[in-house]
């Protein structure tokens, strides 16, 4: 075979670049295990859970479980033992059996869940560096794997976790929790019922200025890692509570993908100033250098010409925000506060009372059987609960998951190809298949109880 100057140069460069390169550049390769969309596991009486990371993310998660149907907490593990004795008292005061497999003292004691015959899934609320190789590991194990958001900070570990999932036949799930607020899933549900005619734009933050809190100081060295992220990293780190429920709306993966995105970052501002101020402006934490920006803009186009733009913020003094903003030919939603506008008259937003109305004709079923339940049990206002409550109800049904593997992947992506482009001096970059083109063939499936 004869090669030109140019066909001979293009062989050259993707040779050197290898499979780990073929994938930056959106190739995902030969898949490695059978696909993993729609894939249901067998139904199960009971799931025995094993969680991992018990601050206070997993603290709550252990407070929730213990309340759903189905699930039962077998096992517990953190770096700290003091950590993981203090959620014993939480099962006598629930009247449920103290986990019998606990796990603590060093770095690597998590495996020891992963390994235990008696846990079929692992419930992972770690430092998101984990996230990635504890799923792993527990699925290389025979176990189902969840874990907090983002799934994976790296393409490569996007890319380990669709991987292992498909060898492995073990479901992958990441825990996006906003997919299940009120809002969130009343904008589904009049998605699915057409109200807003055909969807063009989608709008979502985690915009949060508590979090500059976390800068201080830590008891233990390892909660430092929002603050680690912050001095060496830019883009968006944290996008998938705004991302995950618009994805859902869009049937992103059932029917349409994520495409490409370009992303921009401002300067870093007001992590030094409040360093300053609360720390002194002679402290460490006031000299060090930033790097992640204030405000993070993060543009994403999709294979049906589709547009979503993501904003994060846990700097700047503003209130709390996800905008959850869904719009298309016949209407739109916007939240916080709440607003809704939809043909014949979009020029302004419905009056309160229609607006009540609107909402109460299509509130979400899995909210109207089970909200008052949610409600109760609490967790960001009662999303966490439905979140467990769903995830418990498919697998002890062996139904599919809400969210898939290609989910977690796909929206943790953001994360790595945010920060090439904004390095790249905002380049557009190309976001892969993680489905490697299933997302074409499969269908959107319903959230309910049923």
């Amino acid at each position: 075979m004869k090669l030109d100057r140019r066909s001979f140069l293009q062989v050259a460069v993707l040779a050197s670049l290898g499979a780990a390169g073929c994938r930056s550049l959106g190739w995902g390769g030969a898949a490695k295990g059978a696909p993993m969309m729609g894939f249901a596991a067998p139904e199960m009486e009971k799931v025995r859970i094993g969680v991992i990371g018990i601050g206070a993310r997993g603290g709550g998660a252990v407070s929730r479980l213990i309340r759903v149907p189905g699930a039962e907490v077998v096992g517990l593990g953190d770096v700290h033992e003091e950590r993981v004795t203090a959620q014993l008292a939480k099962f006598e005061a629930g009247k449920k059996a103290q986990p019998k497999q606990l796990s603590y003292g060093s770095d690597d004691a998590w495996k020891r869940l992963c390994e235990a015959p008696d846990i079929d899934l692992i419930y992972i609320t770690s430092p998101w560096k984990w996230h990635t190789p504890m799923a792993v590991y527990a699925m290389q194990c025979g176990k189902h794997a969840v874990c907090e958001v983002p799934a994976a900070l790296s393409l490569d570990e996007c890319w380990q976790l669709v991987d292992t999932s498909e060898q492995t036949r073990r479901h992958c799930m990441m825990l996006e929790n906003c997919c299940y607020g009120f809002n969130e899933m009343l904008a589904l549900n009049m998605c699915r019922q057409n109200v807003f005619g055909t969807l063009v734009h989608g709008e979502g933050a985690y915009i949060h200025e508590r979090l500059n809190s976390l800068l201080a100081p830590k008891k233990y060295p390892s909660d430092s890692w929002r603050r680690e992220w912050a001095l060496h990293h830019n883009g968006t780190p944290y996008p998938t509570h705004g991302l995950g429920p618009i994805c859902k709306c869009m049937n992103v993966h059932c029917g349409d993908r994520m495409t490409r995105l370009t992303s921009m970052s401002s300067n870093q501002f007001g992590l030094t100033e409040y360093c300053k101020e609360k720390f002194g402006p002679d402290s460490m934490e006031a000299g060090l250098v930033y790097q992640k920006g204030d405000m993070n803009i993060t543009s994403i186009r999709t294979q049906l010409g589709r547009t979503i733009m993501m904003q994060h913020d846990t700097t700047s003094r503003r209130p709390y925000s996800r905008i959850n903003l869904i719009s298309g030919t016949r209407g739109l939603l916007a939240d916080y506060p709440l607003r809704i506008a939809l043909e014949p008259s979009t020029h302004d937003w419905l009056k309160p009372e229609e607006q009540t109305k609107t909402v109460e004709k299509y509130t979400h079923p899995l909210w109207a059987k089970s909200g008052a339940a949610a409600l109760a049990a609490g967790g960001h206002g009662g999303m966490d609960f439905l979140m467990d409550l769903r995830l418990m109800h498919c697998l002890t049904k062996g139904l599919p998951l809400d969210m898939s593997v290609y989910d977690a992947a796909a929206w943790s992506s953001i994360v790595d190809l945010s920060e090439r482009s904004v390095r790249s001096g905002s380049d557009g970059i190309n976001i892969p298949d993680f489905t490697r083109g299933a997302w074409q063939t499969t269908k959107p499936r319903d959230i309910d109880m049923g």
